[in-house]
């Protein structure tokens, strides 16, 4: 583990949360009370914005942004242990100094914390399991089929996630952290996070079992056999 892959990590994940935060702050501006436009905006914005920092930064620190993704990795054994709390604090910090760029950028109060965006609830709860789990999916499932594709993958998953789960798909334990302290349209209240960030986890586990044997690599017989078949 290189300094380099650190800063990449912090800087990726604070560059996440200027795009969710500050495009959630601009949606929120601009869309005159119409909620369906700003979350619209948010989620395009979002995905844009994975696609550029997976693509730019994957090369140098696996481009991770997540320590839900980063203990996914380390299970199965493709991520170092050593290396995973290192990983999971720049990310986090990372987060949070995104979130108050975006405060400076749009003259707001640098610190602040939510008070105004409840998100609990046994239905956005089992959201968070099904959004994270379907982020891991996306990432090994690209990883296994198309790596190139993933960045792209990630971006489109998310963008959609915003819409089909409850939630709005947080699935990302720094960005939850990072978004409790923001009291605008991508906050979240910080009594909520604890419950969100263990629902996370919870899809990290699953994921880890379904998705190990999903995207098992195949063995060098196998391997073997299809080479000689082409």
């Amino acid at each position: 583990m290189t300094a380099q892959k650190l800063l990449a990590e912090g800087l990726g994940t604070a560059m996440l949360l200027v795009g969710v935060v500050g495009s959630g702050i601009m949606a929120e501006t601009l869309a005159d009370g119409n909620v369906a436009l700003a979350l619209l905006a948010n989620a395009v914005a979002t995905g844009c914005m994975l696609y550029v920092i997976i693509t730019t930064l994957g090369p140098v620190s696996g481009a991770h942004f997540n320590p839900a993704v980063t203990l996914a990795f380390a299970l199965r054994r493709e991520h170092p242990w050593h290396a995973a709390a290192p990983y999971m604090l720049a990310q986090t910090a990372g987060g949070i100094l995104g979130v108050w760029a975006c405060h400076a950028m749009f003259d707001l109060a640098i610190l602040q914390s939510s008070a105004t965006m409840h998100r609990t609830g046994s239905g956005q709860w089992f959201s968070e399991i099904l959004a994270t789990f379907g982020l891991l999916f996306v990432i090994f499932g690209g990883l296994r089929s198309r790596p190139d594709a993933v960045p792209p993958l990630v971006g489109l998953y998310i963008t959609g996630a915003y819409w089909f789960t409850s939630s709005t798909s947080f699935a990302n334990p720094a960005v939850t952290i990072a978004r409790g302290f923001t009291d605008t349209f991508a906050g979240i209240y910080p009594g909520h996070i604890p419950m969100f960030i263990a629902m996370q986890l919870i899809a990290v586990g699953i994921g880890h079992i379904v998705l190990t044997r999903l995207f098992a690599a195949p063995s060098a017989a196998a391997e073997t056999r299809r080479a000689r078949q082409g």
